[in-house]
């Protein structure tokens, strides 16, 4: 076909020139005479899709918006001919690898030819064109650029597919080094935690473990080895107690879902640990159990605590029962005491009958010796605090103790012997302090039979907040007391600090020592420690806080008490009101006061001293009250009878001291443990009326 015998060509800014619904590789035609637009069209539209245009400028402007396979361009045309075209579209990153096709119907000159060439042409077709020609130069390009795009799309595909594998790898790699983090830290866990994770077969006889997480080292003692060497080594060491129980629900454990148990076990060290043993049973895919997996947990810390809150729950209990009945016990040595010493002073006796009241009123001192043993276990003692002279305490401990511990043991005081580091001073009772290293002192002596040295000894120490002794922070002197007797079980350590627990033979000890000490050390704000061992002996310390530099001694604390006279402050007789629930104990004080010159009246309770005094307010210069009644206390009697009669000096006397209670009393205001004898009364009584 020719160029001149085809039809009209549309208008080349027509839309369906520049579009295409397919996915087809597109020709550029660029040629001013539509007649040959439309037969270009016709012969190549079955090899791709056909884009027109019938100027230079109309052809960039279509590079610019789409890729094209090839250009077929005519070298003559008006304005912008094929040349100038073409050079321009080979200055273009865009375009500038698009095959182009001169098409010419004259200049077939070699020159024209080599012109074209240079112009980046790579092939001349001349008008007029043959279709099949035309078509299959066409056709190499389109092919090439639709193999080319077919390239290029794998490469993408390639691309984006090793982008991706890098990407699932990396994120692989970050996932397990996220679970090799966690792994470590749940080793680090469990290895820190006292627990320990197995695996166990199910009739594994003896019980070996397949798989052990955790540090079994740490908590046994053992290494797994030795478990492989002594296939009975779990068996034997479960404590003689708990053996038969465990082993039967161990062999009974393949029929439950699960078993917990608690056992006591031996540890490499000797000592015996709480266990706490979970298991449950693993079954595969048909059900079928397998195998045992399992934790072993260390609970002695915990069942430790428990011990030590149920043994204070006890004792709180115990000291709640025995100051009431040392209250009441003082109650009943203060109407005997009294009553000896009224009979003794109104009752002519001989010789013998004075031997008798002497060994009765011993006896009444006994029981009230007993008492105040019983006021310090359970911290009801009204104690006297104040910075302690050590050495004054060295000489008086010794010279109390000189002719009681017998020939056979021997104390070494190094108290004052520290020259090294001068021993701090304790604050606490001093009184009761001796007391205390006396019951230790005598107690070391009955532990060596045969004889031995009792080593008393202070050291300076400092605690801070985490301490055994569970002890708030601070400086503290330790008084320790040694001997290389018997020494205690280790079973027996907690127990021997009980109220009446003793490890001597019956009729030796009333089991208040240790007791009595404890009770003192824990109210001075102190502590307790036993070390003991068998055949080698028992070291007590008593931890007592240190007293500030400039605080008073008990000796500077002390007033002397002048002698009392017979009567009131200026030799006058007073009108003293008693009010006390016990009968018996207000009887014995009034006919005490009464000896001593004195007018009483008596109540029986707090509403009736009360009464009593509305009648008459200004008809009493003392008024003495018990503090422990029903209804109404002391302190509240006194309060009340002070808003009746302001300037009524008072006393109370107590059978035991609730300190926080009778801390709260006014500062003028004495008080008198009972049992107490007339020469204590009478000098209360004068203190308090010359405070008036």
């Amino acid at each position: 076909m020719s160029i001149s015998s085809a039809p009209a060509a549309p208008s080349s800014d027509s839309p369906s020139s520049e579009t295409s619904s397919s996915d087809r590789a597109k020709v550029l035609v660029v040629d001013d005479n539509e007649k040959n637009l439309l037969a270009i069209r016709s012969v190549i539209e079955n090899v791709a899709d056909v884009v027109v245009a019938n100027s230079g400028d109309a052809a960039l402007r279509h590079l610019l918006k789409g890729e094209f396979a090839a250009i077929l361009l005519d070298v003559y045309m008006p304005g912008m001919d094929g040349y100038e075209t073409a050079r321009i579209i080979r200055q273009r990153p865009q375009s500038r690898r698009i095959p182009i096709i001169f098409m010419s119907a004259v200049n077939k000159e070699i020159d024209h030819l080599i012109r074209g060439y240079s112009m980046g042409a790579v092939d001349y077709v001349f008008k007029p064109v043959e279709p099949i020609v035309l078509q299959s130069k066409v056709a190499v390009f389109v092919d090439l650029y639709e193999k080319t795009r077919e390239i290029q799309r794998k490469a993408t595909y390639v691309e984006q597919l090793l982008d991706t594998t890098i990407l699932a790898n990396n994120e692989r790699l970050r996932v397990e080094k996220q679970l090799r983090i966690a792994e470590q830290r749940q080793a680090a866990i469990i290895q820190s935690l006292p627990i320990v994770l197995y695996l166990e077969p199910l009739d594994a006889i003896p019980r070996i473990p397949q798989f052990v997480g955790g540090d079994f080292h740490a908590l046994t003692g053992f290494g797994l080895e030795a478990l492989e060497r002594t296939p009975d080594l779990w068996r034997e060491r479960l404590h003689p107690e708990d053996r038969e129980r465990v082993v039967a629900a161990i062999g009974s454990r393949r029929n439950a879902a699960g078993v917990a148990l608690e056992y006591r076990w031996q540890c490499a060290d000797g000592r015996y640990k709480h266990f706490l043993d979970q298991a449950v049973v693993l079954r595969n895919e048909e059900g079928k159990p397998t195998q045992f997996a399992g934790t072993l947990l260390d609970i002695s810390e915990r069942r430790n605590l428990e011990s030590q809150l149920s043994h204070a729950w006890k004792m709180d209990a115990i000291g709640t029962l025995t100051g009431g009945i040392a209250h009441d016990f003082n109650n009943l040595l203060t109407a005997v005491l009294g009553g000896l010493e009224i009979i003794e002073r109104r009752v002519t006796m001989s010789d013998d009958q004075r031997r008798i009241l002497a060994r009765t009123r011993r006896a009444a001192e006994q029981g009230s010796e007993l008492v105040r043993r019983l006021l310090a276990f359970a911290r009801r003692q009204q104690l006297q605090p104040a910075r302690i002279d050590m050495t004054r305490l060295s000489d008086s401990v010794r010279d109390l103790l000189s002719h009681t511990l017998g020939g056979l043991a021997r104390l070494d005081w190094k108290i004052d012997q520290q020259a090294d580091e001068a021993l701090w001073s304790a604050y606490a009772d001093e009184s009761q302090l001796e007391l205390a290293l006396m019951n230790l002192i005598i107690n070391a002596r009955d532990a060596m039979p045969d004889g031995g040295t009792i080593t008393v000894s202070g050291e300076n120490r400092t605690c801070d907040d985490r301490n055994d002794l569970v002890l708030p922070a601070g400086e503290y002197v330790v008084l320790k007391v040694e001997d290389d007797g018997a020494g205690i079980p280790p079973q027996m350590i907690h127990q021997v600090m009980e109220p009446f627990f003793t490890t001597k033979e019956v009729g030796k000890g009333t089991g208040l020592g240790l007791s009595m000490v404890h009770g003192f050390a824990n109210q001075s704000g102190g502590a307790i420690l036993i070390e003991s061992e068998l055949g080698r002996g028992t070291t007590v310390e008593i931890w007592l806080p240190r007293a500030a530099e400039n605080s008073a001694t008990a000796q500077d604390t002390q007033r002397p008490v002048p002698p009392a006279p017979s009567a009131g402050a200026n030799g006058v007789p007073l009108r003293i009101l008693l009010v006390d629930d016990h009968a018996d104990v207000r009887a014995t004080t009034a006919a005490l006061l009464a000896d001593l010159g004195h007018e009483v009246t008596e109540a029986g309770d707090g509403p009736g001293v009360l009464l009593t005094l509305e009648r008459g307010p200004a008809n009493y210069d003392l008024l003495i009250s018990d503090y422990a009644m029903p209804v109404v206390s002391g302190i509240e009697v006194i309060r009340r009878a002070r808003e009746l009669c302001p300037r009524l000096p008072a006393i109370i006397i107590t059978g035991y001291a609730e300190v926080e209670s009778i801390a709260s009393r006014p500062d003028d205001v004495g008080v008198l443990m009972k049992p107490f004898d007339q020469e204590q009364l009478a000098a209360y009584v004068h203190s308090a009326a010359s405070r008036r």
